[in-house]
């Protein structure tokens, strides 16, 4: 049997909208995503392998980088090149496994794949459509767009590409990844509204330990978001919440009463598994320019 391939791909660009449009947090269960069916044919979505090529397809549909715990080595180092682009590692090491010229079939053709990018066992961000723009087999890798702007490298700076990718990979991953671990609430006032919340780095992007991971990440609502991120409120090593006092001595309305000042003093709320807490040294420095700052 031959799948019509690019209709198909619609079908399951349209089944992910679908569930995305449901899901204000971004993360997609596995078993939701594998509940997907094309003329009356359930299809699974997610294979272990990590590379799923239906049967009667050529080329591959969809790739997964499973999710590793932050104190674990991941099995495959699929990481961001100096281009900026994703790279994406083979299936072992021979380029002529089955799965490896799957994706070589989808590169080749142009065609648009799913990327399924592991946030907690069994848990999924997924950015598509993304297309496989080059390989190096010496590096047992093919480089991944995550934006139609970056298949044209020719014109395109690297800088840009970096940005595009943190923009559409990276940021949203980083968020799913640090939401999951507080339970989708606040770490301050334990508001419970994903859609009101963001991940918070505790030091910034560009600092040479800003990197996007659960340690140096907070689930903050909006507003303790911009308090944390304008040094209004700070967060002790110990875990303990200080407000300016420049503020503290401020008269407005409720949300400053309840929302700010009475953040004095409480205990910052942080998840249950050691490795998704933040990062002890990464909070004290951050805590120095909190004391710093006028």
């Amino acid at each position: 049997m031959t799948l019509d391939d690019r209709p198909l791909r619609a079908a399951v660009f349209a089944h992910l909208d679908a569930l995305l449009s449901r899901n204000p947090t971004g993360v997609l269960r596995s078993a939701d995503l594998n509940g997907f069916s094309w003329e009356g044919r359930q299809l699974r979505l997610v294979v272990q392998s990590g590379i799923w090529k239906p049967t009667g397809l050529e080329a591959a549909l969809t790739i997964r980088t499973t999710y590793t715990r932050p104190d674990q080595i991941p099995p495959y180092a699929d990481d961001i090149g100096e281009d900026g682009l994703v790279r994406y590692k083979y299936r072992g090491v021979d380029p002529n496994h089955s799965d490896n010229r799957a994706l070589r079939q989808a590169m080749v053709s142009g065609l648009p794949l799913v990327y399924f990018v592991g946030v907690d066992s069994g848990t999924y961000v997924a950015r598509y459509p993304v297309w496989l723009v080059a390989e190096d087999p010496t590096r047992l890798e093919f480089s991944l767009a995550v934006d139609e702007a970056q298949r044209s490298l020719d014109v395109v700076a690297r800088d840009y590409v970096a940005r595009l990718t943190m923009a559409r990979l990276h940021q949203p991953l980083f968020r799913a990844r640090v939401l999951r671990a507080y339970q989708d609430a606040c770490a301050m006032c334990r508001l419970r509204h994903p859609e009101l919340l963001d991940a918070a780095h505790i030091l910034p992007d560009g600092h040479p330990r800003g990197d996007p991971v659960v340690p140096n990440g907070l689930s903050l609502c909006k507003i303790h978001h911009a308090v944390f991120d304008r040094n209004i409120i700070g967060v002790r090593p110990d875990l303990t919440l200080e407000v300016k006092p420049r503020v503290l001595e401020e008269i407005d309305g409720p949300m400053l009463r309840h929302g700010i000042q009475e953040m004095a003093g409480a205990v910052l709320t942080v998840p249950r598994e050691r490795h998704s807490r933040p990062d002890p040294d990464r909070l004290a420095e951050r805590y120095e320019e909190f004391r710093q700052a006028g």
